[in-house]
């Protein structure tokens, strides 16, 4: 006991700054985190800080509870005596250390997601925002700026994006082009799957002619079939992203066309 119980007061206390920063950060890799363990625990440590700090203040405001650091260290000590006097104190105010830590591992759950919203919905991640882009940017997602336009000012998002890849197919490369619906990442991280919309093909050898109009250069596209089309990211050769912006791209219709589908 004299060893597990220090062990096990220390996990719970330091649990939330963990949970805080897996529930803060965006990243595309599901299975393992390899920051650096100092990186990893550090950014832990100060997230654990804040919220013990928060609690430790709301309970000392709202309910005149304050930490007793003599009953914490007698607690992690070593010695059975000490421990004993600890655990017989901790049982004294069981439910409100119960109702403490429930509380503190909710907000830690809690709050994090709500910074993470909040910095999405406002773009303070976006690149160019200002000098504490860096501390918010979330630099273990890079597929999520490029395939969503997060890095655009809020006026000028783009209304769709344009997905085009080159694939061999029998050994013949076919470009594929669509609207890019949403996608996803394997365990490791790795762009895995695209999902399209409204998809065109032709072979690449009928690529496009410089003085071609709008009408002859979609006539070389064969339409896809389906409601989605799933493009395996490791099948393709090349990929194309274009950000499309509805308003601009109807400006640059000429008067009496329509603008073109995609």
């Amino acid at each position: 006991m004299n060893v597990a119980l220090p062990a096990f007061i220390v996990f719970l206390l330091l649990l939330p700054g963990f949970i805080a920063r897996s529930r803060f950060k965006r990243a595309e890799r599901a299975s393992f985190d390899y920051s650096p363990f100092g990186q990893i625990v550090t950014e832990a440590v100060l997230w654990n800080c804040i919220f013990h700090s928060l609690w430790l203040l709301l309970s000392a405001v709202l309910f005149g509870r304050v930490l007793q650091p003599l009953l914490l260290l007698e607690l992690l000590s070593s010695d059975p005596a000490s421990q004993s006097r600890a655990i017989h104190g901790i049982a004294l105010e069981f439910s409100w250390i119960s109702a403490y830590f429930l509380t503190l591992y909710a907000g830690a759950w809690v709050v994090p997601n709500g910074f993470r919203l909040l910095i999405t919905r406002f773009g303070l991640d976006r690149s160019g925002a200002g000098w504490f882009v860096p501390w918010l940017r979330f630099n273990q997602a890079p597929w999520y700026y490029l395939l969503t336009g997060a890095d655009f000012e809020e006026g000028r998002r783009p209304d769709l994006i344009a997905v085009s890849a080159i694939v061999n197919v029998a050994g013949q490369a076919v470009l594929f082009t669509g609207l890019l619906t949403d996608y996803f990442f394997d365990v490791n991280g790795v762009l895995d799957r695209l999902i399209l919309q409204q998809v065109m093909r032709r072979p690449l050898v009928a690529d496009k002619e410089t003085d071609a109009t709008v009408e002859q250069d979609l006539a070389r596209f064969y339409g896809v079939d389906g409601d989605y089309f799933v493009l395996r990211y490791s099948e393709a050769i090349t990929l194309n992203i274009e950000y499309i912006k509805l308003a601009k791209l109807a400006a640059e219709t000429p008067a009496g066309e329509s603008a073109p589908a995609g």
